[in-house]
């Protein structure tokens, strides 16, 4: 674009730009034509000289934003052109063209350079600004339209298993029996509140349910060690309220004389486990239930299992940790992703009714009951967490139990713990039978406020913690009313089983759960593929493994 063409082009835009009121420094007439007083814009344009060097615009000179914008661009144009860059990339340019025969009067300015380069960053910019984002947009809708579909699934699922219930209620009220006594089994290595919604599941199509624990010897046989031993792990099954009675040493495998041993040795009516197929060795588990007209099936808690759970574990940082004073959630957003807590990462939809199921059973304190309150992280909840509330438990007659939010436990915890979110760690105490009420996203300090308004008497502590430090100067920061107060007490943990227990356990084995976890979600995307996709894609989801 050449000088003359520029000057031309710049004058008549702001012309249109500037409109017809302004100065009358140029007026008169051409041709016999009498034109009005020029504007302030266009007298510049008139006197706009392309050879004298570019200077700084001052946009109350113009009088109109869309004059400022057109100069404005001239002139940052005229004085890229005028660069050594630019110079020397046009004249490389050029003599490729020259040489493979381009006419000199068709080569290209620099000018002419400069606005194709221009033009084809705005075009770029602008479509990256209407369109750049049209695919992530489109992908998070799809992603809420799939979630809010699996939450219907989940509950007409719910709905199913009521309606399943009351038949089953029904047919046991015309023989005139009382209760009706259900069956399941499992490993229940680290278990968490997907295996107690299952628990939940089962017993509501009865009266009474009796769980079987598999014995550490059958689990390896069939699917390699557990993390957790046979005492652990009955420590968790029988810990939770929707358990009445707990059979442990079973069979990974039950065979038809063992299946027959359990109905007829603990009157069960129905062998329930999950929707998904338990297949070992290519036999059916409950082929014999199923054939005796002893089998009930219900779904799994999905967004939640064992394996996912310990793929959080697998990808923990140990160099994180917040140091500030009081951890709020916006200490998380600034966090990098590799620092992020891995609660982030669980796709379980914790809704009110979800809350509400799981509150069941849950009265206020009558007004002469003794009320304890113990507060914590509770975190990937362990045999160690059940043993200190049934001790705590044992201190009064009814239990509060403080559930801290994500970003505290973060702060008093570091690296990229919590492993669960609130939401889920409230599941998992919800669901332990020597608790009564929960306080969510409780509060660090303990002040006089809450203990009067929870009607508190005691408040206590355990000597084993999952913090990385708990040191007498925490205690003093907060439980500084209780203790002066009196109503503190430190109880000595029944067990030194933590959270680090777990860890270290995961740590040792890295590369045999690598190799477990890979084949479980294997199995559970083919699950999932089959539930919810007919050709068998795009499903991310997880559930609770036996």
């Amino acid at each position: 674009m050449s000088g003359i063409s520029r000057k031309a082009l710049l004058a008549t835009a702001l012309a249109m730009a500037a409109g017809p009121a302004g100065s009358n420094e140029i007026s008169g007439e051409v041709n016999g034509q009498h034109y009005p007083p020029a504007t302030a814009a266009q007298q510049c344009a008139f006197n706009y000289d392309p050879s004298a060097p570019a200077r700084p615009l001052n946009i109350s000179v113009f009088g109109n934003p869309l004059c400022f914008v057109v100069v404005s661009s001239d002139s940052f144009l005229e004085s890229m052109s005028r660069s050594n860059l630019i110079a020397a990339a046009v004249a490389r340019i050029n003599a490729v063209l020259s040489g493979a025969g381009v006419p000199n009067r068709s080569l290209l300015t620099q000018d002419e350079f400069v606005v194709s380069l221009f033009v084809m960053v705005l075009t770029l910019v602008t479509y990256f600004l209407l369109f750049g984002k049209r695919h992530v947009r489109r992908r998070q809708a799809l992603q809420e339209e799939l979630s809010s579909a699996r939450q219907q699934v989940q509950n007409l699922e719910e709905r199913l298993l009521a309606a399943k219930a009351r038949d089953i209620q029904t047919a046991a009220a015309k023989g005139n029996k009382r209760e009706v006594r259900i069956f399941m089994d499992g490993a229940f290595d680290m278990m968490h509140y997907g295996h107690m919604n299952a628990f939940r599941k089962a017993k509501s199509l009865g009266t009474k349910l009796i769980v079987g624990i598999n014995s550490d010897e059958s689990i390896t046989t069939c699917k390699g060690a557990p993390l957790t031993n046979d005492q652990e792990r009955l420590t968790m099954v029988s810990g939770c309220k929707f358990v009445d009675e707990v059979v442990p040493g079973c069979p990974y495998v039950m065979n038809p004389a063992y299946l027959d041993y359990i109905i007829k040795t603990f009157n069960i009516d129905y062998v329930v486990h999950g929707d998904d197929a338990c297949i070992v060795d290519g036999k059916d588990v409950y082929a014999s239930a199923k054939a005796a007209g002893k089998y009930q099936s219900i779904p799994r808690t999905e967004g939640v299992s064992t394996t996912d759970i310990v793929g959080r574990m697998l990808t923990m940082t140990t160099d994180h940790h917040l140091q500030t004073d009081e951890a709020t959630e916006d200490d998380i957003s600034v966090m990098t992703h590799e620092d992020r807590p891995l609660c982030e990462q669980s796709k379980f939809l914790t809704t009110s009714r979800m809350v509400r199921l799981f509150s069941q059973g849950m009265k206020a304190p009558e007004k002469k009951m003794r009320v304890i309150y113990m507060d914590g992280g509770w975190d990937m909840f362990h045999a160690g967490h059940v043993a200190i509330l049934k001790k705590a438990k044992m201190r009064g007659d009814y239990l509060i139990v403080g559930v801290h939010g994500d970003a505290l436990v973060n702060r008093m915890r570091g690296s990229n713990l919590p492993l669960m979110n609130v939401h889920e760690r409230t599941l998992s105490v919800m669901g332990c039978q020597y608790v009564d009420d929960v306080l969510i996203d409780a509060p660090y300090r303990i002040t006089p406020e809450m203990v009067a308004s929870l009607s508190i008497v005691e408040i206590v502590h355990g000597t084993e913690c999952d913090a990385i430090s708990d040191s007498d100067q925490i205690y003093d920061e907060r439980y500084s009313y209780p203790k002066e107060a009196g109503i503190f007490t430190i109880l000595e943990s029944p067990t030194d089983f933590n959270l680090s227990t777990i860890l270290k356990r995961i740590q040792k084995n890295q590369e045999r759960f690598h190799k477990k976890i890979r084949k479980k979600k294997m199995a559970e995307q083919e699950y999932y593929n089959e539930k919810y996709f007919a050709d068998g894609k795009n499903s991310q989801s997880n559930g609770p493994s036996r």
